[in-house]
C-alpha cells in the first residue's frame, strides 16, 4: 500500500486582522479522495486549508490557514509519501502588505499591492524524487494550454482539468491528461465517483495494483 499526500480546500491571505482573500473551495474533491484511498487502505495525509466537512477518521490531518502554511507542511511530509494529489485551491495572491489593525474606511479609494504566493505542487516538483504528482487545474479559458503549462512546470505525471462550476458542487467534469498532455478520458459524475475512479487509475498506473478493490 501506497502513502499518499493530498492537498483540499481553500487557503487564506490576510489583508487585515478581519479580511482575507480566498475562494469558494468546499474541500469535498479532497474529501472525496482521501475518503477512496483510505477505503483501498492506502496510508493518506491531508493538508487542508479552512473548511466545513470533515475528512475520514483514518487521515492524518495537518490543517493550515495560509498558502505559505501550505506549502511548508507539504515539504516537511512529502518525502515520506509515494506521491500526491493537489486538489486543494490555494490562493495564487496575497496582499505585499498586511495592516496590523482593522482598515476603516476614509471616503477614499483603498490601493492594495498583490504579490504571487508560492506555487506548492511546483515546490514538491523540483524535490521529486520516486514520486508522482497529480496536480488540479481549474480555468476559466484556455484550459488545455493552460493545463499543458502546468504540467510541466509542477513536474505532474497526471493533470485533472476542470471548470469553475465544480467549485462547491457534488458533481464535476473532468479531462484527465498525461505527462505529455495526452487526454487519456473525460469523466463526469459525482466527486465521489470521479475520486474513486481516479484512485484506480493511480494504482494501475503508478502503484501497479490491478483493479480488485471496491468503491464507486
Amino acid at each position: 500500500m501506497a502513502t499518499v499526500l493530498i492537498t483540499s480546500g481553500p487557503t487564506r491571505e490576510f489583508l487585515d486582522p478581519v479580511r482575507f482573500l480566498s475562494n469558494a473551495s468546499s474541500g469535498r474533491m479532497g474529501r472525496a479522495l482521501a475518503d477512496a484511498f483510505c477505503t483501498a487502505g492506502h496510508r493518506v495525509i491531508v493538508v487542508s486549508g479552512p473548511v466545513a466537512i470533515e475528512y475520514p477518521p483514518q487521515v492524518e490531518l495537518i490543517s493550515v490557514i495560509t498558502t505559505e502554511e501550505m506549502l511548508k507542511a507539504c515539504q516537511s511530509v512529502f518525502p515520506e509519501c509515494d506521491g500526491v494529489i493537489g486538489a486543494a485551491a490555494p490562493c495564487d495572491f496575497r496582499p505585499e502588505q498586511v495592516a496590523s489593525q482593522k482598515i476603516v474606511k476614509s471616503g477614499a479609494p483603498l490601493t492594495v499591492r498583490f504579490v504571487e504566493t508560492p506555487d506548492i505542487l511546483a515546490n514538491l516538483g523540483m524535490m521529486k524524487r520516486h514520486q508522482w504528482i497529480v496536480g488540479f487545474a481549474l480555468e476559466t479559458h484556455n484550459a488545455r494550454q493552460h493545463a499543458l503549462q502546468k504540467i510541466q512546470r509542477k513536474r505532474c505525471d497526471l493533470m485533472i482539468v476542470n471548470r469553475p462550476s465544480a467549485i462547491g458542487a457534488e458533481w464535476s467534469s473532468v479531462e484527465i491528461l498525461d505527462s505529455q498532455g495526452t487526454c487519456l478520458a473525460e469523466w463526469a459524475g459525482t466527486k465521489t465517483d470521479i475520486a474513486y475512479r481516479l484512485r484506480e487509475l493511480i494504482e494501475q498506473r503508478f502503484l501497479k495494483l490491478s483493479n480488485t478493490s471496491g468503491g464507486g
